[in-house]
């Protein structure tokens, strides 16, 4: 009984440092590839870049939940790798211990993760996603406090215009500034100032631009001429544009957590269509999550490796049928979100699917004497690496005659 706890911790720490590894990995290549397109859209946007870390920090429950399964299978196919390579795995086995008992700590973080996993997918992930969401809305409307963009007539409101040649503190000193405004009476105002910088007040529609060191020109139709003014300072004030409100959370799929997605379909006054999605969704994460149950045996079986051998075909092996079954699952959403198909149908026949073709593969290296489910493939990866080195030598032998 000791010999089988000391085992079991033994594998939840070589487990536990790939695990965590892969899993910031992951999550900081997705964060990555996002925060250059999210830094493109706030430049194009004219926002300012704090924004662009808050947006990133409401993405990080939907990249967890992508890294949380590749972590599983990679920390449990890399402890158990490591077993066979150093032979330790047929220690074990000589003394007894069956490949069932060794899945126990692996089941035991698929359990631990399958619930943090439905936790974030179903709870937390659709509350980020609306915040996400209204930040982009707040973006483009402007309510963020865009920048004025430099060197181009922004429209501050429907009658007023400004230029500005030059901004620093982040936009809260310009310099160089014009400003025309118009009236639909026929009045107009034009200022140059050496500098301005736009002040708050009680009145949240209503911003102060205070200008410094410029020139004033008021002109109208009762004027025989136009009035020009120079002046130290003045305060022009400006009416804020009002902003639509922001829709509420739940106008789509990915914000409705999986008690409203599963409320919201079983409603008899939502719309065929959108029951659809609502269904295609919450059959969608329930799936997701199942399938972590799934990766310790896979790992298993594509960790062992053939004997004398050190491939590592199963460690891309298990990423591409990780990902494939991730599309896979995306594209029967899709499909069943159209009312096309079932979504029961659409998603469960083909984690079915997956499920009978892990559970031959663990069969296969677990049951079966010398059996190795990826066996075909690794002669033909030993075979195609050879004639590859063949091939190299052969053409470096050409290029290098003696």
């Amino acid at each position: 009984m000791r010999f089988g706890t000391l085992t079991d911790r033994y594998l939840a720490k070589l487990i536990a440092t790939p695990l965590l590894a892969s899993l910031v990995i992951a999550a900081m290549l997705l964060t990555l590839d996002k925060m250059l397109r999210l830094f493109d859209f706030v430049v194009s946007e004219g926002g300012p870049v704090s924004v662009v870390w808050r947006m990133l920090a409401n993405l990080i429950p939907e990249y967890m939940s992508l890294g949380i399964p590749i972590g599983l299978m990679l920390g449990c196919l890399l402890a158990f790798r490591k077993l066979a390579l150093s032979s330790e795995l047929d220690v074990f086995r000589a003394i007894g211990m069956s490949y069932g008992r060794l899945l126990r700590v692996p089941y035991m973080y698929a359990a631990a993760l399958a619930l943090l996993n439905l936790g974030i997918v179903g709870f937390v992930q659709p509350y980020a996603r609306y915040a996400y969401e209204g930040l982009r809305f707040e973006l483009r409307s402007g309510a963020l406090g865009a920048s004025i963009k430099v060197g181009e007539f922004t429209r501050l409101s429907k009658h007023m215009t400004l230029r500005v040649e030059s901004s620093r503190d982040g936009g809260r000193e310009l310099s160089d500034l014009f400003v025309m405004t118009q009236t639909n009476d026929g009045k107009s105002l034009a200022v140059t100032a050496q500098h301005g910088q736009f002040m708050a007040t009680d009145d949240p529609d209503t911003i102060i631009l205070r200008l410094r060191n410029g020139v004033l020109v008021h002109d109208a139709p009762a004027f025989p001429e136009p009035r020009v003014l120079s002046f130290v300072g003045h305060d022009l004030p400006i009416d804020l544009p009002r902003m639509e409100a922001f829709r509420q959370r739940g106008g789509r799929d990915m914000e409705m957590t999986i008690p409203e997605l599963a409320m919201v379909a079983l409603d008899e006054r939502t719309p065929p269509k959108a029951r659809s999605e609502y269904r295609a969704e919450f059959h969608f994460r329930l799936v997701e999550v199942a399938t972590m149950f799934l990766l310790p045996m896979l790992s298993l079986a594509l960790a062992v490796p053939p004997k004398r051998s050190s491939s590592a075909l199963g460690v891309f092996l298990s990423i591409v049928m990780l990902v494939t079954q991730h599309k896979i699952n995306e594209y029967a959403a899709s499909v069943a979100a159209l009312g096309r198909v079932e979504p029961i149908i659409a998603l469960w026949l083909p984690f079915l699917a997956f499920t009978a073709l892990v559970w031959w593969m663990y069969r296969t290296t677990a049951h079966v004497p010398g059996g190795q489910a990826i066996g075909a493939l690794e002669r033909a990866s030993a075979k195609g690496a050879a004639a590859l080195s063949r091939w190299f030598r052969f053409a470096r032998g050409r290029k290098n005659p003696a």
